[in-house]
């Protein structure tokens, strides 16, 4: 009996800048044909034919009409990670085709990014880093200070599994924490971590020595911390971005930080990704920024695989589907 063919999986490459990470191929391989962008482009008539799923790597490849005009056969395109803002839902569900992501596998890692974001400043660690390395430092400052973060005010904004796991770090350091979300959490999950629901921004905002956004990028988030939102802050207090760049007015922030309307920022996101070598954000000591690294540790990445693989084996199956994208 003739062994059955596994599904195409259209894919950017292996390796490479956003290519499929050498150390999964394997574990596709087992479930699926894979076929590069430039394998499909030398012989689209003949593997258009094949391919049922695409595989999306740090936004590869891209989605456009052309490429879903080229694919009868396409069921499902599986994003790895949550954010699907550079998927255009709406045009991709007129083609049939059902869109996924990885919410469950991403949660840990970036909950945990963003406390490292927030002890970070707090505690000033990359510059005293700088300090301590310095071929010029003879001797280190009585006077170089940080702040406490056990004990401080934490505003989330967007309590949603990331945002609430991050509470659930916070308590550990006895961390006030208030929350502002579409929806209010159930009162047991409030208790378990003692967080309150505030039901405006504002309030949130005067409140908090620590402000973290956990939010999706949406028409309705898009520059949701602007000038208004940064002037309504403490002067002490320190903003932490692990959701999307352009959630925040990057000009604004600048405007903040040099003329010490917040005191710090710390960013994993920013718009765009890297940012223009001469942008006044990478010039200012009291920033840090990260290559949004917030799922980029070994065990995250090979979660995420392997919840796309779920989610694409579910779909073609006409199974339940565990994390499906629903166009807004």
């Amino acid at each position: 009996m003739a062994k059955q063919e596994r599904p195409g999986l259209l894919i950017l490459e292996i390796g490479g800048i956003c290519g499929v990470l050498e150390g999964h191929v394997e574990l596709l391989k087992k479930h699926f044909h894979l076929i590069t962008m430039k394998e499909f482009l030398k012989n689209k008539e003949r593997l258009s034919e094949k391919i049922k799923s695409v595989f999306i790597h740090e936004c590869r490849p891209v989605i456009d009409r052309e490429l879903l005009q080229s694919l009868p056969h396409l069921k499902v395109i599986a994003n790895s990670g949550v954010g699907v803002d550079h998927l255009d839902s709406k045009l991709i569900s007129s083609f049939g085709v059902k869109v996924t992501n990885t919410p469950h596998a991403v949660s840990d890692s970036t909950a945990d990014i963003g406390m490292a974001l927030m002890l970070a400043s707090a505690r000033r660690l990359v510059e005293g880093c700088q300090i301590a390395v310095s071929p010029q430092t003879e001797h280190f400052a009585a006077d170089w200070l940080g702040d406490e973060v056990t004990g401080a005010t934490l505003g989330i904004i967007g309590m949603g599994s990331i945002g609430y796991k991050v509470a659930k770090r916070a308590k550990a350091f006895d961390m006030k924490i208030l929350y502002l979300n579409r929806n209010r959490r159930k009162e047991e999950e409030e208790q378990a971590v003692g967080a309150r629901y505030c039901e405006k921004m504002e309030d949130l905002l005067q409140q908090s020595d620590f402000v973290m956004l956990v939010v999706n990028l949406t028409p309705q988030t898009h520059k949701l911390i602007g000038k208004r939102e940064l002037e309504l802050m403490k002067p002490t207090a320190t903003l932490i971005n692990i959701s999307r760049g352009a959630v925040v007015d990057h000009d604004a922030l600048v405007e903040a930080l040099q003329n010490g309307i917040i005191k710090a920022a710390a960013l994993d996101v920013t718009n765009p990704e890297p940012l223009p070598r001469d942008h006044p954000l990478l010039k200012l000591k009291n920033i840090i920024i990260t290559p949004h690294i917030g799922t980029a540790t070994v065990q995250a990445t090979r979660m995420m695989t392997e919840e796309a693989v779920a989610n694409i084996q579910a779909v073609l199956n006409g199974l339940p589907i565990p994390s499906e994208v629903i166009p807004q």
